[in-house]
């Protein structure tokens, strides 16, 4: 596929690209939503205004991500990273074609701002995240793919997206996190509440999560709106509030083997983090609101107490509930865009 200047416009502002993939109506759901669209900062546009460079190599795309000058990179093939990949402000990272692939080492977003990162498949990084976001603000994690192997238990491999210190205005959109044991964490203390406490406002929307141990996600101390998400096979505890923080749940849809799909107590089950206690970690209880209706299927729901997060502070649009599985299985993931 030939990439342009214009392509990666339509790839910036969210809009579809004429070329097979999913339906109209799938397509017209990729606008960027939620907290990255929405803040005081003002929109997310990654790279745009800057120029677009293609890189095929790990030394060189190193060098690309680096500094504040807007740019947009294209990652064209397969790349093994020997280090962290460092992204800097005003960057974004596109995947060509039906996507690039990252192992070896993940991505960090650290004391950033106004990222953009699609197309990727970034799988198996043996114990660290797929992707940190640490002190950064106005993230756009899109269309991608994350994965590893669950059979090797939570302490193999990391998570697949953390968003950590404060960082605030971020939207997950249209990604599919599967084979993996704990997936998303915001929030990694709950001994940085003087810190957290007033950020880690992040939006999840239309993420297919697939046969998953925890985290979907797990957050602390900030608000998460989460909504038209698609969980099967969550196999002991999808979404978690906890340390104060608080969820707006909205539109979500569960299917198989998830017994637990939302809880506010407090406790780090064992499966969770086994490290800390074979009986789990106590911390104080979170917050959960519903909003629209969610199909919570065969799941457990424990909500021990509501919050005041009870409206998303933005404009988006709700798929059907009903529609919720086809659209999500049909529309996440890399090679959709």
């Amino acid at each position: 596929m030939k990439f342009t200047l214009a392509l990666a416009a339509n790839f910036l502002v969210g809009a579809a690209v004429a070329a097979p993939g999913p339906a109209k109506d799938c397509k017209e759901s990729f606008g960027l939503e939620g907290f990255a669209k929405e803040n005081p900062l003002g929109v997310t546009t990654g790279g745009k205004g800057g120029p677009t460079t293609t890189v095929t190599a790990a030394a060189a795309l190193a060098t690309a991500v680096l500094g504040k000058n807007p740019l947009t990179v294209v990652i064209k093939g397969d790349f093994d990273l020997p280090a962290r990949l460092l992204v800097g402000s005003n960057k974004s990272l596109i995947g060509h074609g039906k996507g690039a692939t990252i192992t070896g080492k993940g991505v960090t977003i650290k004391a950033a701002d106004n990222v953009i990162i699609q197309n990727l498949h970034i799988h198996d990084i043996l114990d660290d995240d797929c992707i940190t976001i640490h002190s950064s603000t106005r993230v756009w994690i899109d269309h991608n793919e994350f994965s590893s192997d669950i059979d090797g238990g939570p302490d193999k491999f990391d998570g697949q997206l953390d968003i950590i210190h404060a960082s605030d205005f971020i939207t997950v959109s249209w990604n599919y996190f599967h084979d993996h044991w704990k997936s998303s964490l915001v929030g990694n203390s709950d001994a940085y509440g003087d810190e957290d406490s007033g950020h880690l406002r992040v939006t999840y929307h239309h993420n297919h999560w697939n046969n998953m141990g925890t985290r979907g996600n797990a957050g602390r101390f900030g608000h998460q709106h989460l909504y038209n998400n698609f969980y099967n096979d969550f196999h002991y505890q999808a979404i978690h509030s906890r340390s104060n923080n608080q969820v707006l749940v909205e539109g979500n849809v569960f299917r198989g083997d998830t017994p637990e799909a939302l809880s506010t107590y407090g406790l780090v089950i064992p499966m969770d983090s086994p490290n800390t206690s074979p009986d789990g970690d106590y911390e104080i209880d979170g917050f959960a609101n519903l909003g629209a209706k969610n199909d919570f299927g065969r799941s457990g729901v424990n909500i021990t107490q509501k919050g005041n997060f009870t409206k998303a502070p933005y404009k988006y649009k709700l798929t059907p509930l009903k529609s919720v599985e086809g659209l999500v299985k049909q529309g996440a993931g890399r090679g959709k865009i």
